[in-house]
This record gives structure tokens, sequence and C-alpha cells, in this order.
């Protein structure tokens, strides 16, 4: 009998004593899978390739593990009837994805925590095409999921072959094995698949949750539902017994770039209602075959939530909230509070903003600023992006052209990895982790009521758990210090400042409010961004 780990995936591979003309269209394997516990659910197989079939399957569970197989041949007897058994066993290693489970919505509250309840903290990073030839496997795959683990994260987003920022079957969205679907949307191509496989198991590997999107938006246009929904079937066979995220679609309401619909707003309009019906239903469809029920959202223009009639069917609401540099600053704050306060409550997180490098701009600073101001304003995690990363520029191939005509730039993906920004919103990661964040709330009464109407870029933002633990982003400069206020009268805060951009930390000694619980800190010697951190410490 085999043993298998704890949310290790195993794989059982049946082949066909039949010659089936369109195996991909006409045939269905899936096993009836029963677990210790006496509880059954079916795991759909996926096509891979010529007349073979594959099954994988994972658990949480100990014990054994019983499946037989159906297919809607039942005359094919190496499809349909095959049974076996599998023990799963305690994991023995440290990757948190495999030790916790995979990350799901917390119940009834803002954040994400794995299976077994311990918070999980979503530090995306923007890979979007990075199952195209332009990043190879393994060199290039495992250098820059090694640097994403050295500064913190723990997310990558990454389009499965349908991709963005290009029509249906551009020549930039193949891989080794060609694309991800046969002309015409005929039948899915397996090689793609396999040649993205060891791609997809070294983020798990390496302690990095893939989020999966399973094509841009316009795609429902270009493929329609029914191959929409095989796509999504495919999904689900192939890769839903790791621990992953599924995002229905990236701009999942935005026309394609040349469309009358992307052009004129009126039809525009009309057809955004559409895909929102669109959409919904095909969410509900995810729901219904996943029998892992891994965490489901969507990536949008705007608000997720928005892009679908009933946000309940969402784990998660994603935003997208501009690439202005300095002038999406204000649009992000207010997005992310409108996100957490509507209802239903849900766990919120910026899926996309100010790319470090695009347009020239959005360096370092603007990282730091949209990190924490998303962080301190009740988003559940952040996810970071670099121009030459999400379209994978190679030195000796960038990716040109978007349909419009302009290149979003050249910067090769191994440059834009080393950008500084990368490196400290993973610093702001471990300071935040540090402290139970998941269950800080906002706080803007601890700070002067007339700085809310400062400008933006000087604008601090304030979060924590009273009495506990008090973090500040002042992101301008502390030329005159800065006031903190509403602080608890018994309570042995000390402070210190950190430097975002260093993670070097100034220890700023006893807090000491005066009699109306308002205390200012001490002007910084250095003119640039501060987090402030008061901390109750008993003892001093």
């Amino acid at each position: 009998m085999l043993n298998v780990m704890q949310n290790v995936v195993t794989e059982w591979v049946f082949t066909s004593v039949k010659e089936h003309a369109d195996p991909f269209n006409e045939i269905r394997v899936q096993a009836l899978v029963t677990s210790p516990d006496g509880k059954e659910r079916i795991v759909p197989g996926f096509w891979a390739g010529g007349q073979t079939w594959k099954i994988r399957y994972s658990s949480a569970q100990i014990g054994i593990h019983r499946y037989r197989t159906a297919c809607t041949d039942q005359g094919d007897r190496n499809l349909h009837g095959q049974e076996g058994t599998i023990a799963i066993v305690p994991y023995a290693g440290d990757n948190p994805l495999y030790r916790h489970g995979s990350p799901r919505a917390a119940s009834g509250r803002q954040y994400l925590e794995h299976a077994d309840g311990k918070p999980f903290f979503w530090l995306g990073d923007t890979w979007w095409m990075a199952l195209t030839n332009r990043l190879k496997w393994p060199a290039d795959v495992k250098w820059l999921a090694q640097d994403r683990v050295d500064k913190g994260f723990t997310v990558i987003q990454v389009v499965m072959g349908l991709y963005p920022d290009m029509g249906p079957f551009d020549p930039r969205g193949a891989n080794e094995g060609g694309q991800a679907w046969e002309p015409g949307f005929a039948r899915i191509n397996p090689a793609f698949f396999d040649a993205a496989d060891p791609k997809i198991e070294w983020m798990v590997e390496s302690g990095l949750l893939p989020c999966l999107v399973a094509c841009w938006g316009y795609y429902l246009d270009f493929a329609g539902q029914d191959v929409i929904r095989k796509q999504w079937e495919y999904l689900i066979a192939r890769y839903g017994a790791y621990p992953v995220a599924w995002c229905l679609a990236g701009e999942a309401d935005m026309p394609y770039y040349q469309s009358d619909s992307f052009k004129n707003p009126e039809l525009k309009k009309s057809y955004q209602a559409r895909l929102r019906q669109e959409w919904t239903a095909i969410a509900a469809y995810v729901r219904e075959t996943d029998p892992y029920g891994r965490l489901l959202t969507i990536h949008p223009t705007e608000y997720g939530r928005n892009m679908v009639e009933d946000a309940s069917i969402l784990d998660l609401d994603m935003l997208q909230t501009g690439h202005g540099g300095y002038h999406s600053l204000e649009p992000t704050v207010k997005m992310v509070r409108d996100s957490v306060a509507r209802e239903p409550r849900m766990p919120v997180i910026n899926s996309e903003v100010n790319y470090e490098g695009i347009g020239g701009s959005s360096l370092q600073d603007v990282q730091r600023y949209v990190f924490w101001s998303c962080m301190l304003n009740g988003a559940c995690g952040h996810t970071y992006g670099a121009n030459g990363i999400w379209q994978v520029n190679s030195e000796e191939l960038p990716y040109g052209a978007s349909p419009t005509g302009v290149a979003w730039g050249h910067t090769s993906w191994k440059d834009a990895a080393r950008l500084p920004g990368s490196g400290q919103v993973g610093l702001g990661k471990k300071l935040l982790s540090r402290y139970e964040w998941w269950s800080f709330q906002p706080h803007p009464e601890w700070l002067p009521a007339e700085l809310a109407e400062a400008p933006v870029f000087a604008r601090p933002h304030a979060s924590g758990i009273p009495g506990q633990i008090r973090v500040i982003y002042a992101p301008f400069h502390l030329a005159g210090g800065l006031e903190v206020q509403a602080i608890e009268a018994d309570v042995p805060y000390r402070v210190f400042f950190f430097d975002p951009s260093t993670g070097e930390e100034h220890d700023m000694g006893r807090v000491v409010p005066s009699e109306e619980g308002k205390w200012r800190c001490s002007q910084t010697r250095v003119f640039q961004d501060w987090v402030i951190v008061l901390e109750r410490r008993c003892g001093d």
C-alpha cells in the first residue's frame, strides 16, 4: 500500500484500452474517494494526452483512503471500475502549505488562515506570464522563487495560459509544449500543462501558494462559456489537489483592448453587466466542481466583489487601484477602506497596484506607501508587482508591445526582481508578523483629526490592538514629530522607530503621555518615511 503524507499530492494513471477519436471532449474520468471517516467525494480526472488520464489526490485526514474510478465509457475497463487504496500519514516536513493546509477565509473574520486555523499572511508577487517559455525551468524559476522566499513572499499570482495584454494564440503565450489550447479552442493541449507542472509544483515545494488565474476576462468572448468551463474543469482536476487559490479571471469585466465595447462607454456598460452574470455562474460551477473547496476570488478592474452579482460567492475581495504612482495613492486608500467596510464582510487584498518601475515611476517609496497604507487600513495582506516580471521580459527577448501598440517597458525580469521595493515590502511583513496582525484594526482616532486632510503622500495611518500594540506609518517625514492620541494611562508603552527601507530599529524609550492621553514623538534624524511602533512592555 502506498503511503502519502498529509496534503501532499499522489497521482493515479490510467490508460484506455480503446482508441477514442477525441478523448478530451468525449471522455470523462473521475474517482469516488472514501476517506477514513466514511465521507465520500468525487475527484475529477484530467486528460493527459493520447489515451491516458490522471487523477491527483491529497488529504489532511490520516488513515486509509479508498477509491473507485468511473468513466463515461463504462465499457473501457482500464478507465472504469479501477479500485485502490492509499494510506495518508502525518506530514513530517516544515513546508507551511503541507503542515498547516491550504489557506482559506477565516470564518466570520477579515483575514485568511490555513486549514488548521493558523493565520496566513498573504504577501503576493505577480508572475502573470510565468508559464511561458521566457521564464525557463528549472534555472529561472528556482532563482526567482528563492529570491521571493528569502524576502518573505507567500503567494504567486500566475495566469494559466489564456493571458492578458495579448489576443488568443499570440506566440508570446506559448511555452515548450505550445499553447494552452489547440487552435479554435478545439481541445486543451496537455503538453502546455506538462511544461507548466514543474513550475507550479516548485512554487508549492518552496512554500509559495500559487494563485491560479484561469484566464483574462475577455476570453469569455474569444472562447465562450463552454471553453472557460472546460478550462476550469481541467485546472481543478490537474491542480486542485495542491494547496492553491483559485482566481476566476483577471480584469474580469474588461473588454478586449481593440473591441467596440472597450471604446464605447454605453457598450461597455452593457458588456460589464453581462459578464457579471456569466462570472457569477462560473463561480458557482467552480464551487460545485472543486472537491477540495479551495479559496475562490476574482481579479478586477476595481473591486472584485463588483465583478459578480453576489459577492458572497467569493472568499476574498481583490482590488486593483491604479498604476499612476503618486496619483494612485488617494484611490488606493479610499478603495481599501471602502472594501473593508462593505457587506458582506470578507478579507481584502490589493492584488494589483503600481507595479514597481512601471512608466519609469512607482519606485520603492511608492511600494512602501501602498503596502503600509493597505495593511494599516484593514487589508489582510498585499500583492506586489514589478514591471518586467509580470510580462516576463527576458534579456534576449523583451515582451514587446501590447495590443495598443505601446510596450510597458523592457526591464528584464531578473533586473526587475532586484528592484528594492520587493525587499522592502518583505521587511514590512516581517515586522507585522511579530504581532497578532490578524487582530489589527484601523484606528484613525489615534492621530490628530487634521492630519486626515493632509496631502495623501504626507498622511499617516494607524492600526493595532488597543492596550497592546500600535503601528503608525508616517509616509513623509517627522520633522516636527508626530502626536499620538488616546493613549491609555495604565498601559506601559515603549516606542521604537522602524526604518521601512532597511529594517533598522531605533529605541526611543518609554511613552509618557499627557493627562489628555497625548504624546508627541521626537523628530527623526533622516528625512524619509518611518514606522512608529508603540509596544506594551510590562516591567519597564
